[in-house]
């Protein structure tokens, strides 16, 4: 019998490790457009009135999320909103365009919240020798991700962090999956995958073999997980499970 304890634990990002909720996207993107107007006019840059800003940028930035949605393409919106102000006349330093993409995050990073058990429960699952990395669908800049994560002290669990927005396609396209198993150097049947989405994260977990666990969210509310997926409601239930889940797989004789 064929060993298939789990060595590994790949994590969704957004409503499994930090925590969100329902929010109106219009309004976290007008005040971080109202917070990276305000930076750049600090830098003495020429912008232009806020209204024109904004719903330019909220205009573009829909556009192509509605393309990605369409295509499963992914993108960089640091480097779009880059480009848009350097077409404006906007010239920064390498510094200040960094700052200026967390401006625009900073109010979604006010919302986002970790469970006080996260923590422990990352600790407790490193401290046990698993491997522990990050697959997430989105278009937000790696810097801004990790700035937020290093806010909560949970950075440093994930030295393996896979953005769909680097690797062009989204969950749950196979070659995401891929990359982090290859990044995280274990084979799918050895790697648990933790996410609140059934389409794009337990389904897909299943497909390649991995052992899927669904994290209680919103966007699932309702809803039960496909039959071979466990099911925890905070991330403080996952080191238990997975012990148990060693327990049962070793090979007996």
């Amino acid at each position: 019998m064929r060993d298939r304890k789990i060595r590994a634990v790949l994590f969704d990002l957004g409503e499994t490790l930090l925590d969100f909720g329902r929010l109106s996207t219009t309004r976290v993107f007008r005040e971080g457009a109202r917070v990276s107007h305000a930076y750049l006019r600090s830098l003495g840059q020429r912008v232009g009135p806020f209204e024109w800003y904004c719903w330019k940028n909220l205009f573009i930035l829909r556009l192509r999320v509605l393309v990605s949605s369409i295509t499963g393409n992914d993108f960089d919106a640091f480097a779009l909103l880059q480009r848009i102000g350097r077409r404006r006349g906007i010239m920064l330093t390498d510094e200040q365009w960094r700052e200026f993409a967390w401006r625009w995050y900073e109010p979604l990073g006010r919302i986002g919240r970790v469970q006080d058990d996260t923590p422990p429960a990352l600790a407790a699952l490193r401290d046990a020798g698993l491997k522990l990395g990050i697959v997430s669908n989105t278009f937000v800049n790696r810097e801004s991700l990790e700035r937020h994560m290093e806010q909560f002290r949970i950075l440093e669990y994930f030295p393996v962090r896979v953005f769909s927005y680097e690797h062009s396609r989204r969950k749950p396209y196979p070659g995401i999956f891929e990359r982090a198993a290859e990044l995280i150097g274990e084979p799918f049947e050895r790697i648990a995958f933790v996410g609140d989405r059934i389409d794009k994260d337990i389904r897909p977990a299943l497909k390649f073999g991995m052992t899927a666990i669904l994290k209680a969210a919103y966007t699932n509310a309702g809803k039960s997980p496909p039959r071979g997926a466990h099911r925890i409601t905070h991330l403080g239930d996952l080191p238990a499970l997975i012990e148990e889940l060693n327990v049962a797989a070793v090979p007996c004789g």
